[in-house]
């Protein structure tokens, strides 16, 4: 199965520039003969502002999902005869907001998956429920969107209900981690002059505070749970924080089959060979599974937090807990 991953910059609030840029990447994808092709988290509407916006902001500029922005995407799948991801600010017939995330397939089904972990305004909710579907290529595809992957349960959630194609949608990199070796800001400066010094943005793209950071973990959910993971990003400006980019594709032993470092908006493409499946470490590992000792998994040991205040609290984590 060809699959193709975006990353590009978005415009704050503007949909017709952003789902015209998700029109352009898809249509260079259907020429490459790729049959997915998956975009940023929240790419339609822009990302980090929205926390700035007041709620009847956010509920002015969000649509439910038969609103026009998924109904474009939803008709662009079905010309063009390929499964198309996107992000989008949803809401629902009682008024609520998700950050969510719409695959569109070329027979017309929309499957939609709400960000399980929302962090980015008080009025945007969590979503509560995986989402793993079956496409027309035989194959299961699952979504989680930036933090959602950032937990492993969720991850191993999704492969146990079948997915063997993880969409990772994201806006990351060159954030203000509150860990001591976490990620950083990047300042402004290299992106604006990436036309007359493109090295020093780049490297900022592929260093700790990007790619770097991303190694350290993102291979892992693909090894340990034998899963494609097509990682969609923004890159370059998102308000006050330099998204990284660096769109790639990984196998499910963690190899990384495309990626780009480039700063700018670009697309990478790769053949997923699905007779790797099998046989993989993380589908064997999985095999292996004790689920009568996973109680512990379940249960509440009082420290839990909201996704917005474990993202952004400054207190320790503590390390012993109760037996």
């Amino acid at each position: 199965m060809r699959c193709a991953t975006v990353q590009f910059e978005h415009r704050p609030d503007d949909k017709a520039y952003n789902l015209a840029r998700v029109e352009h990447f898809a249509r260079r994808a259907s020429a490459a003969k790729a049959q997915v092709v998956v975009f940023p988290e929240m790419c339609v509407l822009g990302y980090w502002h929205l926390r700035r916006h007041p709620a009847e902001r956010l509920r002015e500029l969000a649509e439910p999902v038969t609103g026009p922005s998924v109904a474009r995407v939803r008709g662009l799948a079905a010309e063009l005869g390929m499964a198309v991801g996107v992000g989008f600010l949803e809401i629902d017939d009682h008024g609520g907001l998700f950050n969510s995330y719409a695959m569109c397939l070329p027979d017309g089904r929309v499957h939609v998956h709400r960000k399980l972990h929302a962090f980015e305004h008080e009025a945007i909710s969590s979503g509560d429920r995986y989402t793993v579907f079956d496409t027309p290529w035989g194959v299961r595809m699952g979504v989680l969107i930036c933090w959602d992957n950032n937990l492993v349960e969720n991850v191993r959630a999704t492969a146990l209900l079948g997915a063997t194609v993880l969409v990772a949608p994201h806006q990351t990199g060159g954030t203000n981690s509150r860990s001591p070796h976490g990620m950083r800001p990047i300042p402004v400066g290299p992106w604006r002059d990436r036309h007359h010094d493109r090295k020093s943005i780049e490297a900022e793209l592929r260093g700790p505070n990007g790619r770097e950071w991303l190694m350290r973990w993102l291979p892992s959910r693909a090894h340990d749970n034998g899963l494609f993971v097509l990682f969609s990003n923004g890159v370059g400006e998102d308000d006050d924080e330099i998204r990284t980019g660096n769109a790639m594709i990984l196998d499910p032993y963690g190899r990384t089959l495309a990626e780009t470092w480039a700063a700018e908006d670009a697309m990478v493409i790769a053949d997923l060979d699905l007779d790797l499946l099998p046989m993989s470490t993380g589908r064997r590992w999985i095999q292996g599974r004790r689920p009568e000792l996973y109680g512990v998994l379940t249960r509440r040991f009082g420290d839990e937090r909201d996704a917005r205040n474990a993202r952004f609290s400054t207190d320790p984590v503590p390390i012993h807990r109760p037996t």
